[in-house]
């Protein structure tokens, strides 16, 4: 039996929107992801262009907050409230609850029932298996307000496994060189020290100093990352053959020179555009993305059978064509301020 039925009044979009501090919930008198400082915001994960200091209240999962405060200390906000998975609660006239996004730790969708109508925010989010967050949980709804960052046809992600087999072969091939990947701080750092232990990877991981607190919280937190090891201070002989971590904008600076003739990967779903990877130094793309391809945000959408989507950010107008064209209503919320970055 479909979700779907007729919109009661008020619909949705009378009662959400978009306003210059991001999206507001009227009758909860909160603000979702907010640009700038707000009274009170509902923070989706822990990545910057989501989760900004400086609000007056906080609700988001406790590993978010957990983030948020490793990364603004007393800024992260006024009061901080964990949201615990699944619990709903009660927010000026709106039930509120948060459920896996499967994004990066501590991610959650956000989920807004009022006036008849159940509303999902779905943050950023992938439909990959992923060691270090709880997976992706489809909520059926009337709308769906969705990410688009690889909105394009082009981008169909090829499996995580494949990726890194390709490192480790290159690191077989090249057992002189040392092996450097631009990962983002956030999420996709610890997601690649993981996806190499799964491959047997039991060696210690060279961290560029800029990622090593983000792991110690993972760790903290209870995700396992095995041994790493600083790079800097770390002699060539020793590096080579070895992976090394590193932001990507690190890679392109000084810092890289201590490196045994690097061969300079890149961990991102941008890969898959190789004019991206040429331009950025890049020897060995690797296609490892945080948030879902063309072929799962369709697939997402049919799964929770929403019959009005939204797109927050991304390529908007090649997914909202597409929905259209298969019967669905839809249309672009033209939110400013979500980043492009290397760490999708």
């Amino acid at each position: 039996m479909s979700y779907r039925r007729a919109m009661p009044n008020p619909r949705p979009d009378q009662w959400i929107r978009v306003q210059p501090e991001g999206l507001f919930v009227v009758p909860g008198g909160f603000h979702v992801d907010p640009m700038r400082p707000v009274p009170r915001a509902l923070v989706t994960h822990g990545h910057s262009d989501h989760a900004r200091p400086n609000n007056a209240a906080v609700l988001a999962t406790a590993e978010t907050l957990a983030i948020m405060r490793a990364r603004y200390g007393d800024a992260a906000g006024g009061t901080l409230q964990p949201a615990a998975l699944g619990e709903s609660m009660r927010i000026g006239e709106v039930d509120v609850s948060f459920v896996p996004a499967g994004h990066v730790l501590g991610s959650a969708q956000i989920v807004l029932e009022h006036a008849g109508s159940r509303v999902v925010l779905s943050g950023d989010y992938k439909r990959r298996p992923d060691p270090t967050c709880r997976p992706f949980q489809p909520v059926l709804c009337d709308v769906f307000v969705t990410e688009a960052t690889f909105g394009l046809p082009v981008f169909r992600h090829p499996p995580d496994s494949g990726e890194i087999a390709r490192l480790l072969h290159s690191i077989a091939l090249f057992p002189e060189r040392a092996h450097v990947v631009g990962v983002y701080s956030l999420g996709k750092c610890q997601r690649v020290i993981c996806l190499l232990r799964q491959a047997g990877w039991d060696r210690p991981i060279y961290l560029h100093g800029a990622l090593q607190a983000l792991c110690d919280l993972y760790e903290s937190l209870g995700v396992p990352l095995g041994p790493l090891l600083p790079a800097t201070g770390a002699s060539k002989a020793e590096l080579a053959g070895q992976v090394v971590l590193a932001p990507p904008s690190a890679i392109a600076d000084r810092w890289s020179r201590r490196l045994p003739d690097p061969v300079v990967a890149a961990a991102s779903g941008w890969m898959r555009v190789r004019q991206r990877a040429r331009q950025g130094g890049v020897e060995l793309p690797l296609v490892i993305s945080d948030h879902a391809d063309w072929d799962e945000l369709l697939a997402t959408i049919d799964e929770v059978e929403a019959g009005e989507v939204w797109v927050t950010h991304g390529r908007e107008e090649a997914l909202i064509h597409q929905l259209r064209s298969t019967g669905r209503a839809a249309r672009a919320l033209a939110l400013i301020g979500f980043e492009e970055d290397d760490g999708a």
